[in-house]
């Protein structure tokens, strides 16, 4: 799991976003399937311009995301769920195959139950270093990066740049998820044990598969065995969450919005 990334610029655009979403959602009659609420533009950062002649006017109209889901209080909005399905580029060996709408949704909605619950009781963030030490590791791993030669800064942060974000953006999202897997770590991971015969099994069935489809140059076992065996830890903590993030849903409020519907 991952959280949403909150970098000095994009937490002030998403705080006005969400707030300002809430405004006009409840003041606007019920939208037609497909249809996009704008509002005109405002000093600040954003995540995106709007393109085309009507960006060079001002207070040209921005399209607002649409609420997708609420979590005891706190939207998810489809700008998270496209940018979570980006991220996905950088954990390549997370999922077997692609995740559906539906699927981006529920693992954001876990997530926020996730990220409240934390927020009961802060955490001291992860330090920089960290970040940068997981991030140079990531970038060896990555098949899709061969192609990109991230082994440089200039192919990085192109590679970087295609999947839709920043070098500060990445580095922030990284962190979160560093952030959250610590705190399942410190409650559910205790007595979970990993064996060598495992991680072999996933590196000959699930990574070199991969790296083949890529036409990439696979690294050695031994050089991604931890990045292995956190997978797999993830995946037998994710059992453990399951009945716990069931109880969170059953004791908060947690609704998943269609196309067309209006928020409670």
């Amino acid at each position: 799991m991952t959280r949403e990334c909150r970098t000095a610029g994009g937490a002030g655009w998403r705080t006005w976003q969400r707030a300002l979403a809430f405004a006009v959602i409840l003041a606007s009659s019920r939208a037609s399937e497909g249809q996009t609420v704008s509002v005109p533009s405002q000093q600040g950062p954003k995540p995106a311009q709007p393109s085309g002649p009507a960006a060079s006017k001002q207070g040209a109209p921005v399209s607002l995301d649409r609420v997708v889901a609420i979590v005891n209080g706190e939207l998810i909005l489809q700008s998270d769920v496209d940018a979570e399905e980006r991220f996905a580029a950088f954990q390549p060996f997370r999922a077997g195959r692609q995740m559906t709408q539906d699927k981006l949704i529920e693992r954001l909605i876990d997530r926020t139950l996730i990220l409240q619950q934390m927020a009961l009781d802060p955490e001291p963030a992860i330090p920089e270093a960290e970040v940068e030490g997981e991030l140079a590791t990531l970038r060896k791993t990555i098949p899709k990066c061969e192609a990109y030669h991230c082994e440089t800064e200039a192919g990085w942060k192109k590679f970087i740049a295609d999947q839709g974000f920043t070098m500060e953006e990445l580095k922030e999202r990284w962190r979160s998820r560093m952030e959250v897997l610590r705190f399942i770590e410190e409650r559910f991971r205790m007595g979970i044990r990993i064996s060598q015969p495992e991680i072999d099994d996933y590196y000959n069935k699930t990574m070199l598969p991969e790296y083949q489809k890529e036409k990439a140059t696979p690294p050695p076992e031994s050089a991604i065995g931890d990045k292995i065996q956190e997978i797999l830890l993830q995946q037998q903590v994710d059992k453990l969450l399951d009945d716990w993030l069931a109880s969170l849903r059953a004791q908060g409020s947690v609704r998943i919005l269609k196309p067309g519907e209006e928020m409670p």
